[in-house]
């Protein structure tokens, strides 16, 4: 009896001596995390080098953004419209505000005028225009996403390239922030939208990335459709922290949420103590940063995002390997670094300029 009772003492000392350990750990692995995405961005080529002027000569690119109302699209479009032009190919973007027939339209015109390439980028999703893609490919046309799908996720059959975004890398990034800004003991309030595509991974990606961190703190989800944010973000949040006053994180994981969150935690008195991270890079989410209503931006330069995605379309065009994600580094912004991206601030200063000579040597410019 002695020995069983020594045993269930050694075992149960054993087992209450695991969390200072394994926190100690974990700790030290979210801050590894978080200095990986603190650094200058550098240039990783996302393949072998080719010779992109010769193999694209007379070809012609259009694109269909989702639309041409929303700035991340424009500022996107500028930049795969610049290295195209570089290379010395035609790119067309196809103007439309967010309307199935201006989409339809695009499409279209791409068969009609004997484009090679249909690209539809900034979240449009092929599942929304499967005959039309359909009849485009039956006609010899590629058909290539840019910026929807996330690492993880499978291309609709329509699809013959895509470039896709590392939302899920994004989404441990947010995990370890909140993480180690809350002393290793995180509530988390997560605002996702499961109508777009790749929020379901991000959302799992945060998720079990806290569960990987601290099994036992909290974590709560609150999804809201994109055509709710302006009315749901808001009552929604108050109620979780009314609900639960001990949260202490919140992570809308497209940055863009945070001007419904702001009001929710001023309303609520939360305002300085509850923390509040994001994805995207968004010039006005970051101003909002600097001016200390939020604490954490990951960015994504978009003028890297253009040349990386008309890398990757180049590549299909010219019978390289589909690259396996978009070649854009993602970077932290906080307290520390935000002024860097301008004031006001912008979709691309902060990141540096590698990508540019980097694509040029890749594609044998220069």
């Amino acid at each position: 009896m002695r020995v069983l009772l020594l045993s269930a003492f050694v075992a149960v000392s054993a087992i209450a001596a695991v969390p200072s350990g394994a926190h100690a750990d974990a700790m030290a692995d979210a801050k590894t995390i978080l200095e990986q995405h603190k650094k200058m961005p550098v240039f990783d080529p996302p393949g072998e080098p080719f010779d992109a002027k010769s193999c694209m000569a007379g070809k012609k690119v259009l694109s269909i953004p989702i639309s041409m109302t929303i700035p991340f699209n424009v500022e996107l479009q500028k930049a795969m419209s610049t290295a195209a032009k570089e290379v010395g190919f035609t790119y067309t973007t196809w103007d439309n505000q967010l309307k199935t027939d201006q989409w339809i339209q695009g499409v279209s015109q791409a068969i009609s005028q004997k484009y090679d390439v249909l690209d539809l980028a900034g979240g449009l999703n092929p599942e929304w225009l499967g005959p039309q893609l359909t009849e485009a490919r039956n006609a010899g046309l590629k058909v290539t996403t840019t910026h929807l799908y996330d690492v993880t996720q499978k291309s609709a059959p329509t699809v013959d390239y895509s470039s896709r975004v590392d939302f899920t890398g994004a989404g441990k990034v947010l995990a370890a922030y909140a993480y180690v800004q809350t002393g290793g003991k995180p509530n988390v309030l997560i605002i996702g939208s499961s109508d777009v595509l790749p929020s379901i991974p991000f959302v799992k990606a945060i998720q079990d990335e806290l569960k990987a961190l601290c099994p036992e703190c909290k974590q709560k989800h609150l999804d809201v459709p994109v055509s709710d944010w302006a009315t749901k973000i808001q009552p929604g949040t108050q109620s979780a922290l009314l609900a639960d006053p001990g949260i202490n994180y919140i992570i809308p994981i497209y940055d863009s949420m945070s001007q419904f969150v702001v009001p929710a935690l001023r309303i609520t008195g939360a305002l300085g103590s509850v923390g509040v991270a994001g994805f995207n890079g968004t010039p006005f989410v970051l101003d909002m940063l600097r001016e200390g209503q939020v604490n954490m931006d990951i960015g994504e330069s978009l003028g890297w995002a253009g040349y990386a995605a008309i890398d990757n379309i180049m590549r299909m065009i010219c019978g390289k390997p589909e690259v396996a994600k978009l070649n854009v580094p993602l970077l932290i912004f906080d307290k520390d670094n935000v002024k860097t991206a301008g004031i006001p601030a912008n979709f691309n200063d902060g990141y540096g300029d590698a990508h540019l000579d980097g694509f040029r040597k890749l594609w044998k410019l220069k």
